[in-house]
């Protein structure tokens, strides 16, 4: 017995397959990364995207194919996350086009609707390039068309489509050197094809036990384990708790896991020594009670969300302009506070905000004018997607980088209008370089350069141009190439793992060495991220 189409409940529970094979797989497509930067985050992205479409699709009531889909599609668009997330949102959005007004969907139509998603994800991407995720979804839309002239039968036509999706994967370094020289596939590509394996699986279960047309209480039950944990309930959380963790061989995986049922937004990072853990839950003292097990809390806050924001409310009144910012760290929110921005969001590396975190910054904040600045590269397109999606006029300023976020916020002029802030915004962002000291995860070539795990490297505007294993050594050698054309002013953002003390030696070291710079030293309380280093 065959599987020959797929009505709402079956996507339901072939969405909830797909979700469960990201999770599983999430951390593996994470350190697909070119540059071995301890923040991948693509497979997290797309988990967490498509984790929303799914909750969506689970809220619907009956078995209508059209409205499954939908629901789906508008909760991906919602929850998008980073890059690899809105494009993901785009793909799903047009299986929602392809299947509009249909009660079933054949192998035909399927076929349909992922070419229809290959073409949506093309035109998300302003500059698209080959070798990317988006090379296999038009290889796998390509799949798909002879797959469903060849066989009407669902598990069948999946097989063919997934093999090719993984031929187009296995080909992406070819097409782009950095992969090759890196040794990886395009992480993007290898969540659509975890994607596929995740249809392919569900498929091939449901047609084991027999979920062809209507699913009973007793079969349901039988595809529980299948379920993830996140799916189970929708409880909005009150309480944001943040602290630093320190102790003697912290694991950090094994914390996160221990808290992950206690709330959303975990972020747990840092290093063995000190990490910062974040979460919105409704149980702080559990939260506190788990880490307590492992180490010492300091600079331990608890927020009530929902009466922040009605105090926060009622103490704004209308004004012409916004900035929204995004921003990771309690130093630099607090600075990006301080010169300009009306909201930060707290995001960034390994913790890109949604679409519907934007937009709501967006409709929240008490302007009908307002300017975003993502202030990271793969949460520029859901700036954008969330700008669309809003009666205010807004304008997205593509900072890529914390300093390009601060150097527009110092021109910014809350009387001005929005044309005159962007047109200012933009040019002083193109005004700064910026330097970014971490430790590699993985033995990688890049450029000709060697890096071995653990390696301090220094990273000039997202480019490899130092390595070591003294963090001074690479810094020097990284503001050389930061300052190469003229730079006079160099700003150091020291993160949560190092001290002051530290940071200002380190920055009269420079003075020694650079002596035509004038150098300033700010806490920046970034995770992951010695320093954070701007030139202008």
């Amino acid at each position: 017995m065959g599987i020959y189409n797929l009505d709402g409940t079956g996507l339901k529970f072939i969405l909830m397959g797909c979700v469960n094979f990201l999770a599983k797989l999430k951390t593996e497509i994470d350190a697909l990364n070119v540059f071995p930067v301890p923040d991948g985050d693509t497979g997290t992205n797309m988990y967490l995207t498509l984790l929303e479409g799914t909750k969506a699709a689970q809220r619907v009531d009956g078995n209508d194919l059209d409205k499954v889909i939908k629901a789906a599609a508008n909760g991906c668009l919602m929850g998008a996350r980073g890059n690899s997330g809105v494009i993901l949102s785009q793909v799903v959005r047009g299986f929602a086009n392809a299947l509009s007004g249909k009660t079933k969907a054949d192998a035909k139509d399927l076929a349909k609707a992922i070419e229809e998603g290959a073409k949506l994800s093309y035109q998300a991407v302003s500059e698209p390039v080959e070798g990317t995720i988006l090379t296999v979804l038009r290889k796998s839309a390509e799949a798909a068309h002879h797959a469903a002239e060849r066989s009407p039968e669902l598990t069948r036509f999946m097989v063919a489509v997934s093999r090719q999706a993984r031929k187009a994967l296995e080909a992406t370094p070819d097409q782009l050197p950095v992969l090759k020289e890196a040794g990886v596939v395009d992480a993007g590509g290898k969540g659509w094809v975890v994607i596929l394996q995740g249809i392919l699986y569900t498929l091939r279960k449901v047609e084991q036990i027999g979920l062809l047309d209507d699913f009973t209480a007793s079969q349901k039950k039988r595809l529980a384990e299948y379920i993830p944990k996140e799916l189970e309930s929708d409880i909005t959380y009150t309480y944001c708790t943040e602290f630093l963790l320190k102790g003697n061989g912290l694991p950090l995986e094994q914390i996160k896991r221990e808290l992950q049922p206690y709330g959303d937004c975990l972020m747990v990072v840092g290093s063995e020594q000190v990490t910062k853990v974040h979460i919105h839950s409704n149980h702080p003292g559990l939260v506190i009670e788990t880490c307590l097990n492992y180490g010492s809390l300091h600079k331990l806050r608890i927020s009530n969300m929902q009466e922040q924001n009605e105090n926060w409310r009622q103490e704004q009144t209308a004004k012409p302009l916004a900035v929204i910012a995004v921003a990771l760290g309690e130093g630099i929110v607090n600075i990006m506070e301080s010169i300009g921005a009306d909201i930060v969001i707290t995001g960034g590396q390994t913790m890109n905000p949604s679409t519907e975190d934007i937009l709501q910054a967006v409709e929240e904040v008490p302007s009908k004018n307002v300017i975003i600045m993502p202030n990271n590269k793969n949460i520029i397109m859901a700036a954008r997607q969330a700008a669309s999606m809003t009666k205010k006029s807004v304008a997205v300023i593509p900072t890529v980088s914390i300093p390009q976020g601060l150097s527009a916020l110092l021109v910014y002029n809350p009387e001005g209008s929005l044309e005159e802030n962007e047109e200012r915004m933009n040019e002083a962002m193109e005004m700064v370089r910026t330097g970014e000291i971490t430790k590699a995860v993985r033995d990688v070539s890049i450029g000709g350069r060697s890096v071995s795990s653990g390696d301090v490297i220094g990273l000039v505007d997202g480019r490899l141009v130092s390595s070591g294993d003294d963090i001074y050594s690479v810094m020097k050698q990284l503001v050389q190439e930061l300052t190469s054309d003229g730079e006079e002013l160099v700003t150091l953002y020291y993160g949560q793992d190092l001290t002051g003390e530290i940071a200002q030696q380190a920055a009269d070291k420079l003075r020694e060495d650079f002596l035509d710079l004038e150098i300033e030293v700010h806490y920046g309380g970034q995770p992951l991220y010695h320093y954070i280093i701007s030139a202008e």
